[in-house]
């Protein structure tokens, strides 16, 4: 079955970096496009950026153009995302997601705080 496993998240001082990972499993990564998202305390879920099957095509919301870099490792199995510059309102729970049929992970934690 499909699986999404994220990883990465933590507490990280305004200014720092985190570099987020998504492990796949249960169909062949390479074909699907992919999308991390994120859910701050008690606002609605957002997107952060997407990336075609091959990795040659991303795009991202405007609030991360530029601090976050999205990519993925088709032999890993495995989709990124390098956030650097962060802020306090990156806080949030962060998700990966498969775009065809909405197949989730179970999301991981960043909090942006000194």
């Amino acid at each position: 079955q499909v699986q999404l496993v994220e990883s990465g998240g933590g507490l990280v001082q305004p200014g720092g970096s985190l570099r987020l990972s998504c492990v796949a499993s249960g169909f062949t990564f390479s074909l699907y496009y992919m999308r991390w998202y994120r859910q701050a305390p008690g606002k609605e879920r957002e997107w952060v950026a997407d990336i075609n099957g091959p990795g040659s095509s991303t795009s991202y919301a405007d609030s991360v153009k530029g601090r976050f870099t999205i990519s993925r490792d088709n032999a890993k199995n495995t989709m990124y995302l390098q956030m650097n510059s962060l802020k306090p309102e990156d806080t949030a729970v962060y998700y990966c997601m498969r775009v065809a049929n909405n197949y989730w992970g179970q999301g991981t934690q960043v909090t942006v705080s000194s």
